[in-house]
Order: structure tokens, then C-alpha cells, then sequence
């Protein structure tokens, strides 16, 4: 199925999450409005339906496949639409690819615009899935922009998965919701990075069991919070076996803004190496007035220092 005619909002959110330009390169699926814009397989990757009749798909990725990537963009470019979408991901033996799965939600009138993403991956020994994930929310309307990822993965032994997801802004509300579980020598890469301002809200809870001897995983969250908006971080490592675990939660205060963390490490094995870091608080002064000595305004200053922090 080519790409059929798509709106002028959903191609600005496309571009936006994923560099859309007229095309992709190798397999895609593009969501816009809770139905099918278009799609594509290859010989190494198939995108299907999902055979129980839930919305959304099944990705099978054929053993030994290397160095290819599939696209599957979601988009609602109106109000009034709550689009959810369950998506599993199939990686066979020793594949390596990477996924780009980009959401944006848009809505300029009363009605509220959401999208629910439910990812589940199930990576076989040997594979390396890098997944990349970027929000936004964008709109005049004053109706809520919702998004809320849950993403559920087992890895097997010796398997790699590198999470790098991004909150660009302007998404009113999100829970999002990670849980692994890691086999033997398997490993679980994760950098977060938010974004709140006005009075939006985000929370992020991380589940992750290191079942096999050697598993590791390193779990990062960055965020800003701006204006009078809330966030939560929640995370819970638990280490059944000899392995190694790393949390940390970084974010940066600023005006009435809230941020809460509440981490947890649970080591059922004395082999289990488990540490988390915290630290939060606001742009530092010093900071500023450097970049001001550079001729920037204080505005451009912390923008500076923000973009910095979340790259």
C-alpha cells in the first residue's frame, strides 16, 4: 500500500517526530486518524494487521536481518479522536534494526485529541533493537492533548534493546508506562527526556526484573518543568540474579513547577548491583549569567541552557 493523501497537519507532525519528507525509506506504517495511510513491508521485515482484531499491528523481523529500520508514526490531526493502537514487535535471532515510533497529537478547537500506544517487543537471543520515540502536542484549541505510551518487553539471553524517547512539548497530559524483564547477558538501554510547561502533567513508571545472571539495564530520565506544571518519576528495579542496575532522575525546576521521584531497588540476589541517583533543582545562576556575559537575554540564556540539558 503507497502512502495515500495526507493532511497538511499530519504531514507537519510527521516531520516533526520523524523528519518526514514525501517518503521512508524500507518498511513502514503510517497511523493518521486511527486508520492506515499507508504501508510497506520488505523482504526482511513484514508489517501486518493484527489478527485478533485489536487496532493496530504485528512487526516480524526476520532472523539475521541487519542495518534496517521501520517507521510506524502515529498521528491525530484533530479533536475529538481517542486512537489507540497495539502494536508487537516480533525480533528474530541476531537481528539488529532500529524502529522510529513517533506520535503527535494535535487539536485546535474544545475537543480533546489522544492516542494510547501499547508496544510490546519480544527480542530472541542475539538481537539489537535500537527504538526511537518523540512525542509533541501542537494546536491553538484549548482541548486536551493526550498521549500515553505503554511499552512491555522480555528480552532473551544475550538480546540489547536501546530506548531513546523525547517529549518535545505542548502534550497536555501522559502517563507513560515502561516494564522489562531481562535474561541472561541481556541489556536494557533507556534515555528519557521531558518537557512540561503551563499546566500539563507527566508521569513515567518503570518496572524492570533482571531475571538472567549478567542482565543489566541503565535507565536515565532528564526532564524540565516549567510554569505550574507536575511531574512524576517512578521506578522500580528488581535483581533476581547476579546483574547490574542503574537508575537516575535529573530535572530542572522552574517558576511553580512541581517534580516528584520515588525510586525503588529491590535486590533478591546478594550478586545484585543496584543504584539509583537523583537530583533536582533549578537552573543555577552562574549558569545564566555567563551566557548573558555572551550578549544572550536571560530568556536566551535558559533556553540555551534547557535545550542543552534535554539533548
Amino acid at each position: 500500500m503507497n502512502i495515500q493523501e495526507l493532511n497538511p497537519v499530519a504531514r507537519e507532525l510527521l516531520n516533526t517526530v520523524e523528519g518526514y519528507e514525501g517518503a521512508f525509506e524500507g518498511a513502514y506504517n503510517i497511523r493518521q486518524d486511527s486508520g492506515c495511510a499507508g504501508r510497506r513491508s520488505t523482504d526482511n521485515i513484514r508489517i501486518e494487521s493484527k489478527p485478533d482484531g485489536k487496532p493496530g499491528l504485528e512487526i516480524h523481523v526476520a532472523a539475521g536481518t541487519r542495518d534496517e529500520t521501520v517507521y510506524i508514526p502515529a498521528v491525530v490531526t484533530h479533536g475529538d479522536i481517542r486512537d489507540v493502537a497495539y502494536n508487537d514487535f516480533y525480533i528474530g535471532a541476531g537481528a539488529q534494526v532500529k524502529i522510529v515510533a513517533g506520535c503527535g497529537v494535535h487539536t485546535s478547537d474544545e475537543s480533546e485529541s489522544r492516542h494510547d500506544g501499547i508496544h510490546r517487543f519480544y527480542l530472541s537471543p542475539g538481537s539489537d533493537v535500537m527504538y526511537e520515540e518523540k512525542h509533541v502536542g501542537t494546536g491553538e484549541g484549548q482541548g486536551i492533548r493526550r498521549i500515553n505510551p505503554v511499552t512491555e518487553c522480555w528480552l532473551e539471553e544475550d538480546a540489547s534493546l536501546t530506548m531513546d524517547t523525547s517529549q518535545l512539548g505542548g502534550v497536555s497530559f501522559t502517563e507513560r508506562e515502561t516494564h522489562a524483564n531481562l535474561k541472561a547477558r541481556s541489556r536494557l538501554i533507556i534515555r528519557e527526556r521531558l518537557l512540561t510547561d503551563g499546566s500539563q502533567e507527566a508521569t513515567s513508571v518503570f518496572h524492570v526484573v533482571l531475571e538472567g545472571e549478567d542482565a543489566g539495564c541503565d535507565l536515565v530520565s532528564r526532564s524540565v518543568a516549567k510554569g505550574h506544571s507536575r511531574q512524576h518519576f517512578v521506578s522500580r528495579i528488581v535483581g533476581e540474579a547476579r546483574c547490574h542496575g542503574h537508575s537516575a532522575c535529573d530535572a530542572i525546576v522552574a517558576d511553580e513547577a512541581v517534580v516528584t521521584a520515588a525510586p525503588r531497588l529491590d535486590a533478591l540476589s546478594p550478586d545484585a548491583a543496584l543504584i539509583h541517583e537523583a537530583a533536582i533543582g533549578k537552573i543555577a545562576g552562574e549558569q545564566i549569567l555567563k551566557l548573558r556575559t555572551l550578549g544572550l537575554s536571560e530568556e536566551e540564556a535558559e533556553a540555551r541552557i534547557v535545550a542543552g540539558f534535554l539533548k
